[in-house]
């Protein structure tokens, strides 16, 4: 088993442009951390500066505690698994996943044993004298991790592995994924997508990263965290609309008042008032701001009784919208709400709503699931953690 460190590491092409800037991160033994974010921000460059595939501009970065800068990628312990599996056409299963411990040059009885125990634990025993076209696209994946666990290293490394695969066999290979994990929990794991559904079920910890100009700014790094607390405690406005499916609701606001127990916002195109549980400090009256919402957080209540509901709670805000569309999913549907002056409000629902378009709905915003963020892009601290919602 390996830590990873990674301190100050940087890295450049030709015209001299960072494509990773100013990276600090320390990934624990036996943790599972997943690379994600949007198209173009890095995430494979830097898996591949692990993995010795690319090399570090600036920085050092260490595994196991051994500084590995310009240490070759054979030397590293380090096992990478491709998004295209990279396999051998010409060599069977058993073949393509002794390949490593032949040019190990590692006995034969024991290139058998660790050959035939990762094909039980993959349940690919009577795939071992198949080639891969003979494959389906999940097979030929879990023989490309069955390549990367015969060599029993301290890291493994996946690049996007199930992005070639349909939404089934996502979902199956992803959970195979996570039990390997637990099996194998001596080595630590770090892993790259943009999908995060994956980041939020497999993570221990998630590396968000920026893309764009965005990194000039900030650096290549959004935030470091467990899934939930990216989820519940986003440090931005791009965190919080990056974790969530549908995003979560953006609505500009001005601060109408700043107190011991949150800040009062009016909504610009509306103005109705919100209370959000956030610190005031730096905080001003009038201050031009963003109230953010999720769409599972904002509650249906008869909106015959909305205009009597707000006068009755202390903290939560009461909305009257209009249906513009809604989206049967089966087990929930997403409501569409005409916003004034800007984008749907998004709400989730049962999955059988009555709710139609053109219909009046009444909205309750919880004020403990609410975060605001400043003109900057940052979010206000939260005075509590969102115990409700976890």
């Amino acid at each position: 088993m390996a830590s990873i460190s990674l301190r100050g590491v940087q890295k450049a092409y030709g015209d001299g442009a960072l494509v990773i800037r100013d990276v600090d991160l320390e990934i624990g033994e036996n943790e599972f951390c997943v690379f994600l974010g949007p198209s173009g921000c890095g995430k494979s460059t830097l898996l591949r500066m692990i993995a010795g595939l690319e090399d570090v501009t600036d920085g050092d970065l260490s595994i196991g505690g051994r500084l590995v800068n310009d240490v070759a990628a054979a030397q590293r312990g380090v096992a990478m698994v491709f998004q295209s599996y990279a396999l051998f056409p010409h060599m069977t299963v058993f073949e393509n996943m002794a390949f490593g411990l032949k040019l190990a040059k590692t006995p034969k009885d024991e290139i058998d044993r660790k050959v035939r125990e990762a094909a039980r634990i993959l349940q690919l025993e009577a795939l071992l004298e198949r080639r891969p076209k003979a494959l389906s696209g999940g097979q030929r994946q879990r023989v490309a991790i069955g390549r990367a666990i015969v060599r029993e290293p301290g890291v493994f490394l996946f690049d996007e592995p199930l992005s070639n695969l349909d939404a089934t066999l996502r979902g199956q290979t992803r959970v195979e994924i996570a039990r390997l994990h637990k099996q194998f929990s001596k080595a630590s794991v770090v892993y790259v997508t943009h999908d995060q559904v994956e980041a939020m079920t497999l993570a221990d910890k998630i590396v968000l990263l920026h893309a764009g100009k965005d990194t000039e700014r900030y650096g290549s790094i959004a935030q470091i965290g467990a899934p939930l607390e990216l989820y519940h405690r986003p440090r931005s406005r791009f965190v919080a609309g990056f974790i969530g499916s549908p995003r979560m609701n953006f609505l500009p606001a001005r601060v109408a008042s700043v107190g011991p127990h949150g800040v009062t916002v009016t909504l610009e195109q509306t103005a109705e008032n919100v209370r959000v549980p956030v610190s005031g400090d730096g905080l001003q009256p009038s201050q031009a701001v963003t109230l953010g919402v999720r769409p599972e957080h904002l509650e249906f209540i008869d909106p015959a009784a909305a205009q009597y509901a707000a006068p009755a709670m202390t903290d939560d805000a009461v909305l009257t919208r209009t249906v513009a569309l809604v989206e049967h999913l089966g087990e929930h549907s997403y409501v569409h709400l005409d916003q004034p002056g800007g984008a749907a409000l998004i709400a989730k629902a049962p999955g059988d709503t009555r709710l139609l378009p053109g219909d009046r709905a009444g909205l309750r915003v919880p004020s403990r699931a609410c975060h605001l963020f400043t003109e900057d892009g940052f979010a206000a601290a939260s005075l509590e953690f969102v115990e409700h919602y976890a």
